[in-house]
């Protein structure tokens, strides 16, 4: 499988387009956002992006679902259930009958079984030519006699969701299909099986507020409308004026709503990487036969600065410290293939101090979860100097939960001075947030690796560091607080840092003495460039030693094992 992070990429926003039209007839279609013509071949050639703005043009089910799935593989369930009129509304059954004759459409989604990549899925689609996709009882039936039916036969779903909302010639019926379809994706999550809905142009109202943010990965298409009350609602009700690029894909993305955002063209890609991933069992000692690592002394040979042995508590405060030191995602390409980031507490922002997702670990999925810091100034604001803020620690938590949900090893690295301590995160509930990782984490019931790799400051890097085992680099540093604030607040002079971090104790090694740590990762030199291929073999290595070790232990062993740990403490 290619490495598939630049799929995730954030997209440039675009500007509300006016209401996007079905590919028509003819050898000319007009696009739905530059207004130009182009040829419908070169649209249609081109996954129906406008080849001069790269505009969506909005698509039929059935294209849709042939583009994903593999050829002639698709079979549609559920034909054929008969729609009510419930409020007797003029003229509703004709037009439904209408609207049948015209789109070849049973109703407004086609559904079913198909494979891809010769693994079988049931995958869906709705279609806006059919009352703008809006759902009454027969999509919400549909929708939940497809997850049952996945359920029985233990496959994940995947739905391309695109609607106005609810039906509201249906009236109270069309709204109770929000809760029915709910009701079976939690029947089927219950199962450990994998759902994932794509939201496409326009996914509004009661489809957004049921089916359409229920997955445990949720994708978008660039630029798509994404709401509760679309954008003209708002501002005719309350009168607000609304940001650029309000509620489109791109927007959700930042504000922490979804995982990410696939162009149409890669979309088959990484719907099947996803699916195989998901598909494999859980076995965390079920590695190929490894290379040795080379022994550890020959790592960082040509760099001329001095040795570790050498240096004081100080001095390794001072290189934790260092932005010359590798980060997370640094060590999470070096050590793992096919890292896929997923974006999002699902509340309120996509905190860029917290990274996660999904990587093979030689062939086996975990989860890896990082605190990055930047290089370059630009970076650290936009990382927030790797300072972690509430929302930050709830996408860990939800990687976490979902790791958990498909019996996933999760992998953190840590990275921070500490939490982020700004008036917004005590508003938005810092401490809460930490305090909940911290119990969630106890009782994982899947093997949890902390690993330091620069600062681990306070309870921001405790926050990821209740883990089975704990490691750190021989250079890191683990505190209670910064040996700046220890010395402010004992001794009332903070220039005395250097004697606190004596006192402190603070180096991998004094913690590993004191049972705080179970293992320390050697740097014969500070970490850096040079020899981040050879700290991240040597890491890859021990880590499947580790994971190998939790083979055959039950989930119930492996959460008694975390917890006996930190009772010892």
């Amino acid at each position: 499988m290619a490495d598939l992070k630049k799929f995730f990429k954030k997209t440039v926003p675009q500007e509300e387009p006016a209401k996007a039209p079905s590919v028509p007839e003819g050898l000319w279609v007009n696009c739905p956002k530059c207004g130009e013509m182009v040829y419908k071949e070169d649209v249609s050639g081109h996954s129906y992006v406008c080849p001069k703005c790269g505009g969506y043009f909005r698509i039929k089910a059935k294209t849709r679902i042939r583009s994903v799935v593999d050829k002639d593989s698709f079979k549609e369930w559920f034909t054929g259930i008969e729609n009510g009129n419930p409020l007797e509304y003029p003229g509703y059954p004709e037009k439904i009958q209408a609207l049948k004759e015209k789109t070849h459409l049973d109703e407004a989604i086609r559904i079913g079984e198909a494979t891809m990549d010769g693994v079988p899925v049931v995958i869906g689609a709705m279609d806006a030519r059919f009352l703008m996709a809006s759902m009454g009882y027969v999509v919400g039936e549909k929708i939940t006699r497809a997850f049952e039916e996945a359920s029985k036969r233990r496959l994940p779903v995947i739905l391309f969701c695109c609607s106005g909302g609810a039906r509201m010639q249906e009236g109270m019926v069309s709204l109770m299909q929000m809760a029915k379809t709910s009701a079976a994706i939690k029947r089927h999550s219950r199962e450990g099986l994998l759902y994932i809905p794509v939201l496409t142009d326009p996914t509004t109202g009661g489809v957004t507020a049921s089916f359409a943010m229920l997955g445990d990965i949720i994708l978008a298409e660039p630029g798509a409308l994404i709401g509760f009350a679309g954008p003209r609602v708002i501002q005719q009700t309350i009168g607000q004026k609304l940001p650029e690029g309000f509620q489109r894909s791109e927007f959700l993305v930042d504000h922490g709503i979804i995982d990410g955002i696939v162009p149409r063209e890669q979309m088959r890609k990484v719907l099947c990487s996803l699916v195989k991933i998901h598909g494999k069992p859980c076995a965390y000692g079920n590695f190929p036969a490894e290379i040795p690592a080379r022994t550890i002394e020959t790592f960082g040979k040509k760099k001329k600065v001095r040795k570790s042995s050498d240096m004081t508590a100080w001095d390794r405060v001072l290189t934790a410290r260092s932005s010359q030191r590798p980060t997370s995602l640094e060590y999470i390409y070096s050590i793992f293939d096919n890292f896929m980031e997923l974006h999002g507490d699902r509340a309120f922002r996509d905190d860029g101090a917290v990274v996660g997702g999904i990587a093979m670990l030689d062939g086996q999925p975990v989860t890896v979860i990082g605190i990055q810091k930047g290089r370059t100034t630009k970076e650290n604001i936009s990382r927030n100097f790797g300072m972690p803020s509430p929302e930050g620690y709830r996408k860990a938590l939800r990687l976490m939960k979902q790791a958990e949900k498909f019996q996933r090893a999760v992998i953190a690295f840590i990275d921070t001075p500490g939490a982020f301590c700004g008036v917004e995160a005590e508003e938005r509930g810092q401490g809460e947030a930490i305090a909940r990782n911290l119990m969630e984490m106890s009782d994982l019931t899947v093997p949890v690796l902390s690993i330091v790799i620069g600062e681990g400051g306070s309870g921001g890097a405790l926050a990821l560091g209740v883990g089975n085992e704990v490691w750190m680099m021989e250079n890191s540093t683990y505190t209670i607080l910064s040996p700046e604030g220890f010395a402010s607040i004992l001794w009332k002079d903070s220039k005395r840092a250097p004697e606190a971090s004596e006192v402190m104790k603070v180096t991998a090694a004094q913690l590993k003495e004191m049972g705080i740590i179970e293992r320390i990762i050697p740097e014969e030199y500070p970490a850096g460039e040079e020899n981040l291929d050879e700290i991240s073999e040597y890491m890859k290595i021990r880590m499947k030693k580790f994971l190998s070790a939790q083979e055959g232990k039950s989930k119930d062993e492996i959460a008694a094992q975390r917890y006996e740990r930190f009772r010892r403490m």
